[in-house]
């Protein structure tokens, strides 16, 4: 009776009050998309600036990549903000260290100030990651959990775009001031959006929880949602019995393994929430994603974009097609969004990655052709006169399939509830490891190797990332949290679910049966 209830509110009106509820959301998303890009608006400002700031290659080389060293520090803080202050009020903190990063590019005097500012914006980023990615898997039905998931990336990508483009309408320092918009907006926003129901159910606050579930789903009466909130209660109750009780299936009433000091219970929850294979399979398949997604070619040299542009001797403006590289960050974020639930994630990650790396292989065999060996992208006096339509259409090619890639839309449904704030910060951490280290050594690997070599290297790694990844990416669409925790629960060895590794897993097993001993018996 409660489905048919459901039914009659109408489908457009559930999905509507999901969509909704992420509105906050997606305003944080559009601040943290401008501040991961704004530096690469700065850079060809800076770079041996006659007048104001100015930097040299080396200043600016740590300049792109020293937000991407400090996010970790505020992923650190923000599984913690996360379980403490829940999703909601998460949602409204993690704005302040972008409030005053924006301030500080406003008023920067000098390189340190400058660094200390962008430093800031990268804690502020590294922060506001497991809010962002927790609130929309917990809020949203398994039906359009993966397309709202895919599509917080198009938020992202339209802050990307407003940075690039208020880069080429106003000098570096005015726009940092208009950034401070984001971050305001997101906070009034909060006030209109609730707390995700499982939170809710993990303080104790089981009316709030069915009131919250009740406007997620379309605004209905407890009774129109009362089948799923008791599985949501079930889902609870099972995730807050403990561990080794559950795992040893003891009663003992009162589980005596929690008991202790401080260090004693953190220690019993690294072990037995963090270090548990239905959080460590998923968190090495998801930084194993990163690194091969970041390391695929546009990542690294996005702190640098601009001047690549002219390297490769593109033929329009370089700061106009990084605006339009912004653009078609948007566009893809929502070709990714239509088609994930028809295609599946697995697909679009795979066909995502490999064609990504055919690109940077295309770019690297222009630029050996086509580049003379002293051009390098760090410093504008190597670079030549001579422009070429190939560059562009090679590059933009890169763009569309980088673009097509959702690692952190993995993130918000792999992880179990237990331990989903810490794990996602933790992710994030490694994940923002991997984007320094890949745009940093950006400069070195330039220098040593051409911008060819540099290209080949990241093909490289987008090659191996498929391989890779088809072998262990299984397929999430439609599942619901659940049964993805379920799934990463098995005692077996976890390969994808694909018609070629079966048929391999058929045909060894079909082999391994022929191979046994048979049984004789004696007359």
């Amino acid at each position: 009776m409660a489905n048919n209830e459901k039914r009659n509110i109408g489908r457009t009106r559930i999905v509507l009050s999901q969509v909704v509820a992420c509105l906050a959301l997606d305003f944080l998303l559009i601040g943290l998309g401008m501040s991961i890009s704004f530096v690469t608006m700065v850079v060809p400002e800076v770079l041996y600036a006659k007048e104001g700031v100015s930097l040299d290659e080396n200043q600016a080389s740590w300049f792109g990549s020293l937000a991407f060293l400090c996010q970790p520090l505020g992923s650190i803080f923000s599984g913690p903000i996360l379980d403490y202050f829940g999703r909601r009020k998460a949602l409204v903190l993690v704005n302040i260290p972008h409030l005053i990063a924006w301030l500080l590019m406003y008023f920067a005097w000098d390189v340190p100030s400058l660094l200390i500012a962008n430093a800031l914006l990268g804690i502020g980023t590294g922060i506001m990651e497991a809010p962002s990615v927790t609130y929309v898997g917990e809020v949203s039905e398994p039906s359009i959990r993966g397309t709202l998931t895919t599509l917080t990336n198009s938020f992202t990508s339209t802050g990307i775009f407003i940075a690039f483009l208020l880069g080429t309408v106003y000098p570096w320092r005015e726009a940092a001031l208009v950034c401070l918009i984001a971050p305001l907006a997101t906070m009034v926003l909060v006030l209109f959006v609730p707390e995700t129901p499982i939170w809710l159910l993990s303080k104790g606050l089981h009316k709030e929880a069915q009131e919250s579930l009740c406007r997620l789903r379309g605004w209905a009466k407890p009774e129109d949602v009362k089948e799923e909130f008791e599985q949501l209660i079930q889902y609870h109750d099972k995730l807050y019995k403990c561990v080794t009780c559950t795992n040893e299936e003891e009663d003992l009433g009162v589980c005596q393994h929690k008991a202790g000091g401080f260090f004693k219970k953190t220690a019993f929850k690294i072990k037995n929430v963090f270090l548990v294979k239905e959080t460590i399979r998923p968190f090495l398949l998801v930084v194993s994603y990163f690194l091969f997604h970041t390391l695929s070619g546009l990542a690294p040299i996005r702190p640098n974009m601009v001047n690549v542009c002219k390297a490769l001797g593109m033929k329009y403006d370089s700061k106009s097609i990084v605006v339009v590289v912004g653009a078609m960050y948007i566009l893809l974020s929502l070709v990714s969004a239509s088609i994930v639930k028809i295609i599946g994630k697995r697909k679009l990650i795979l066909g995502s990655l490999l064609s990504t790396g055919f690109a940077s292989l295309g770019i690297s065999i222009y630029a050996k052709l086509r580049i003379p060996a002293e051009v390098f992208s760090y410093e504008v006096e190597t670079f030549t006169d001579h422009k070429e339509l190939l560059p562009v259409i090679l590059f933009m090619t890169l763009v569309c399939f980088s673009s097509l890639g959702i690692p952190w839309v993995l993130l918000s449904e792999v992880f179990p509830f237990r331990s989903r704030g810490v794990a996602i910060g933790m992710s994030a951490a490694v994940s923002y490891v991997i984007v320094f280290i890949a745009t940093k050594s950006n400069y070195n690997l330039e220098k040593a190797f051409h911008l060819s070599g540099a290209f080949a290297v990241y093909a490289t790694f987008a090659f191996i990332g498929t391989i890779y990844l088809y072998f262990f990416l299984p397929e999430t669409e439609l599942k619901s949290l659940e049964e993805i925790e379920a799934f990463y629960k098995s005692d077996k060895i976890i390969f994808a679910d694909d018609f070629l590794i079966n048929a391999f897993r058929q045909k060894r097993d079909l082999n391994n049966e022929s191979t046994k001993p048979m049984l004789v018996t004696k007359s």
